[in-house]
């Protein structure tokens, strides 16, 4: 049976401190030997050079770092500046995304659309870049339809996209029925699920108001029942997110990509009972 692939995501920190607890998380979960990391990139570029930092920080020791990339409040030439930034140093993957317009900000900037973003990369560096793009099996809350959404999703990919990765979800049928339409559609690129473990109620249920994930009212009700009991959150938390993940490998997923929000213990946790760890690449 082949290894299971498996990645991290994390966010460029703002303090001191944010520095030292994602230097520990990492150093954490590197021991998994993870088949890449990626960087998060703020609305319209605005942890740019948070983004680069932490993504040559990373590179040095030893990770496969991908940077996110918005295009939304961006120009061409910004892009290209922050592109050739990459390339000079070596980086070769990229998370290419629209991203959100920063509040108060009205130009939306020459690409209006990650598909145009995967576009300008191709054309400006061939092949040098792998590119992941987003997935939405739920469907993104700005798009007018399913079906809309998932057409959107074909072109980013037939733009030139490499592989995708999920939203996040609790659903796994949503990501199953995702894939079979995407690939009636002619998709054929790997189709990562993102993974969010569960460590806060409140944090659950407000990034996922934000970003249109689906919190089974089960799930809900019991995280709402545990009050303020974080051990009970936590146990509850690792078993839901550990029986999903089993489903989509045994369902066929090519790999899991976990949100980790800065921190390991959760996302470590679900990787050993799951038995994954990559064997290091000579």
């Amino acid at each position: 049976m082949k290894p299971i692939e498996f990645s991290f995501e994390f966010f460029p920190p703002k303090t001191e401190e944010g520095v030292q607890k994602l230097r520990a998380s990492r150093a954490e979960l590197r021991k998994l030997s993870p088949k890449f990391v990626s960087v998060t990139f703020g609305a319209g570029g605005s942890t740019q050079q948070g983004t680069l930092d932490t993504v040559l920080e990373m590179a040095s020791e030893g990770f496969e770092a991908a940077p996110h990339l918005s295009c939304i409040g961006s120009s061409k030439q910004a892009l290209r500046l922050i592109l050739a930034q990459y390339r000079d140093h070596g980086i070769r993957h990229i998370v290419a995304l629209r991203g959100d317009l920063p509040s108060g900000m009205g130009e939306v900037g020459e690409l209006r659309y990650a598909s145009e973003l995967v576009a300008f990369i191709r054309q400006e560096h061939g092949d040098w870049f792998n590119i992941e793009v987003a997935a939405y099996p739920e469907f993104h809350p700005q798009s007018k339809s399913p079906l809309a959404d998932l057409e959107n999703f074909a072109r980013k990919v037939k733009a030139g996209a490499n592989s995708a990765i999920t939203q996040y979800f609790y659903n796994a049928d949503a990501y199953f029925e995702f894939v079979d339409e995407a690939r009636k559609l002619g998709v054929d690129v790997p189709i990562v699920p993102g993974v969010m473990p569960i460590t806060n109620f409140s944090q659950l249920m407000r990034f996922s108001d934000m970003c249109g994930a689906e919190v089974p009212k089960w799930v809900a009700y019991r995280l709402e029942r545990f009050g303020d009991d974080r051990e009970s959150i936590r146990e509850f938390g690792l078993d839901v997110v550990t029986g999903l993940c089993r489903r989509l490998v045994d369902g066929g997923a090519p790999g899991l990509h976990f949100y980790t929000l800065n921190g390991a213990q959760a996302s470590k946790s679900i990787c050993e009972r799951l038995g994954l760890k990559r064997a290091p690449e000579n």
